[in-house]
């Protein structure tokens, strides 16, 4: 095990140097610049009659999709394109490769996934009052939350690009997990929404992410909008902590059964279907 690990997180140094000093990097923090200036929009519009503005709101909102953004759909992403390209076949001649490189993204994506996050909380609180901690604890939780996210999200976009097949496999299950963000209380409190679908939506992690930052995030007066008027802390931290362990049982079996069906057939299949298609 250590020899893996160090492999992984000699990998993760490599792919870090190359997407920082990519120009797509630059690129990469136009989401959040975009998110910055909906604030200074939606700063004075208040939330159902509360003395909670939108702007405070979407914060949290916007930490909790970019953890979903990095960490789900950007791993699966990455992971279908390395089935296309030939790396992960390269990578089955490696011993254990599929560990290593699922401890690389993990390394990878919690820096690439954090560097935009910071973005948000530092240009959030010019912009909107009462949105970042007051003491050194509610920083710590912040960070420690912001890696148990990234952490549970991680692996799952890990599973999803090694079972689904193709971007259009890919492009539904993005449409997905954004309608799954729709309705689970990130853009707007989610006591609005019917009873049978806050329990629906109870069962995906999706809300206890925007749960999580929104108690970290928003005045303590803002639990009001909660269900059972409560941030749920321990409960947050719990259906979060099962998600990582589920997903770091099931993303390495996922990722070994993708590359047991590697071969050089496979890989011409998914070049002749590029050059093809166009994707």
């Amino acid at each position: 095990m250590p020899t893996v690990l160090r492999a992984g997180l000699r990998r993760a140094r490599i792919e870090l140097r190359q997407q920082i000093l990519s120009p797509l990097a630059i690129l990469g923090l136009l989401g959040p610049v975009f998110m910055l200036v909906v604030l200074i929009w939606a700063r004075d519009s208040q939330v159902m009659e509360s003395a909670l503005s939108l702007g405070q709101f979407l914060v949290p909102a916007y930490l909790a999709f970019g953890v979903i953004s990095g960490g789900v759909l950007g791993v699966s992403s990455e992971i279908t394109t390395e089935r296309d390209d030939g790396t992960l076949l390269r990578a089955k001649t490696v011993p254990h490769a599929m560990t290593g490189h699922l401890i690389a993204k993990f390394f990878a994506s919690l820096v690439t996934t954090l560097i935009p996050l910071a973005v948000i909380v530092v240009g959030a609180s010019f912009l909107v009052d009462g949105v970042t901690p007051t003491t050194a604890w509610g920083w710590v939780r912040l960070l420690l939350l912001s890696v148990l996210t990234i952490a549970a999200m991680l692996p799952l976009g890990a599973v999803l690009g090694a079972i689904f097949k193709g971007p259009i496999a890919m492009l539904w299950t993005t449409l997905i997990i954004y309608g799954l963000c729709a309705v689970s209380g990130l853009f707007y409190p989610v006591t609005a929404l019917p009873g049978w679908l806050q329990w629906v939506v109870q069962v995906f992690p999706v809300y206890w992410l925007g749960l999580g930052f929104r108690s970290v995030i928003l005045p303590a007066d803002a639990v009001a909008l909660e269900i059972g008027e409560s941030w749920r802390t321990w409960e947050t931290f719990g259906v979060l902590g099962v998600w990582v362990v589920l997903g770091l049982v099931l993303a390495p079996v996922a990722l070994r059964r993708m590359s047991r069906r590697q071969s050089g057939s496979a890989l011409a299949s998914a070049r002749e279907r590029v050059l093809t298609r166009g994707y």
